[in-house]
């Protein structure tokens, strides 16, 4: 490579190979049985408490659904009186058989017949129906949201780890060196103290970090249904090769595609609460009664038939109340669809400014600052072992990187969070493919 020193296409040659052994890290990692996040999101989705509750609630309203065009049974009425009491018999002209008594025996039959009501209550249970399978949908949305976002946030804090216990790890070797050069004379022990002191910080840092990254795991593996999260999970994918669910024309558009669950179960809530009003202003109407009878009363007409019909007569109560407090269940109904449409635009419009903002940034550092900064650190180091750069020039340089690494990762977890999150508010997030 013409132009580039030597340390530099050492810099780049040992690059190359870190991304391969990235990538195979990778491979090995999904063949051992590390979680992807394909792996994650199908887990989820079939475990998730949350979204279990969401469909044993569409499955309720479904039965409520079919309660509601379920007619009223009849009601069989049997009735025997005149039985007599003091000891005489019932015996007629016709005998003393059970039939021949004088027995008054009635057997009846009656059927309610709502008037205007059937309706109502059936359009209010299939709307019903509609909201709870909404929200069942918003529920495997936010689900799928959480999950992916999650797993970016534990594959974060566990690259900062890395990057901060590769930096340690360089500066110990540095310090051997360093050992060797004091022992020769050619530096002094507060030089040598100093990087000992920052490989030791360092250190730290890294432990930070990957309490940080069990954290994420263990809040991964509760989405996940885990009866006992350890935050030993292993992750196999990277930030490098994450699959992210938006091309760059669908960041292009505006407003949202589709309907979201969220904005179709206010909509259905509109719509049951418009049913429930009917259902209440219908409350009044009588429903009728119709009854059938048989009566056996002998001797005399010993068999009779008779029919009836009852209603109520609604003089006192007319349903105002419920009629009232209907009206006002709707208009909240209306208020809340309202509000779910603007949360929903605003939503997008966050979301696809903070995605372009972060994939950006991202682009920058992966395909600029970070290439860029490892080479100087890689000089720098180089250029120390040689004696060519002081002590302060070689921790400045490795605390620069550091800080780009790190920088770089958290811009590419931003970027990652940023793509979910405005794939969910475009009701595009499906899960990733294996």
């Amino acid at each position: 490579m013409p132009g580039v020193n030597r340390p530099t296409r050492h810099f780049l040659r040992c690059a190359r190979a870190a991304g391969v052994l990235t990538m195979l890290a990778v491979f090995v990692a999904r063949a051992a049985g590390a979680l992807t996040l394909a792996q994650a999101q199908q887990q989820a989705l079939a475990t998730n408490a949350d979204l279990r509750v969401a469909s044993a609630q569409a499955e309720a309203a479904a039965a409520q659904l079919r309660t509601s065009r379920e007619f009223p049974n009849p009601v069989l009425g049997l009735a025997t009186s005149k039985i007599a009491t003091d000891g005489s018999s019932n015996g007629t002209v016709r005998g003393n058989r059970i039939l021949d008594r004088s027995y008054d025996s009635i057997i009846s039959l009656s059927q309610l017949f709502e008037l205007g009501k059937r309706g109502p209550r059936q359009q209010s249970a299939r709307a019903a129906q509609r909201a709870a399978e909404a929200q069942r949908d918003e529920a495997r949305r936010l689900v799928l949201q959480a999950v992916s976002q999650t797993y970016v946030a534990a594959l974060e804090a566990r690259e900062e780890s890395r990057v901060l216990a590769a930096s340690a790890a360089a500066l110990r070797r540095e310090a051997g060196l360093a050992n060797v050069r004091l022992a020769a004379g050619d530096l002094a022990s507060n030089d040598q103290r100093q990087i000992e002191l920052a490989a030791s910080r360092l250190e730290l840092d890294a432990a930070a970090s990957r309490h940080t990254a069990t954290a994420a795991v263990i809040a991964l593996e509760i989405l996940l249904g885990s009866p006992a999260p350890t935050g030993e999970t292993e992750l196999a994918d990277t930030l490098d090769t994450l699959p992210l669910p938006l091309p760059s024309a669908e960041v292009a558009g505006d407003g949202v595609a589709g309907t979201r669950p969220d904005v179709a179960a206010a909509e259905a809530n509109v719509a049951k609460a418009e049913a429930d009003l009917v259902l209440q202003q219908r409350a009044p109407f009588p429903d009728l009664t119709v009854s059938a009878q048989f009566e056996r009363n002998p001797p005399d007409q010993p068999n009779t038939a008779g029919l009836g019909v009852s209603f109520p007569l609604p003089l006192w109560n007319r349903n105002g109340g419920a009629v009232r407090a209907a009206r006002a269940a709707r208009e909240v109904a209306q208020a809340q669809l309202d509000k779910a449409r603007h949360q929903a635009v605003a939503e997008v419009a966050g979301s696809r400014s903070a995605f372009r903002e972060a994939r950006a940034r991202a682009t920058a550092f992966v395909e600029q600052l970070r290439p860029q900064s490892a080479a100087v650190a890689k000089t720098v180091a180089y250029a120390y072992e040689h004696g060519g750069a002081s002590l302060v020039e070689l921790l400045a340089a490795e605390r620069n990187d550091n800080e780009v690494r790190i920088a770089a990762a958290r811009a590419q977890a931003d970027a990652a969070t940023a793509a979910f999150a405005l794939s969910a508010a475009l009701n595009r997030l499906a899960p990733v493919h294996p």
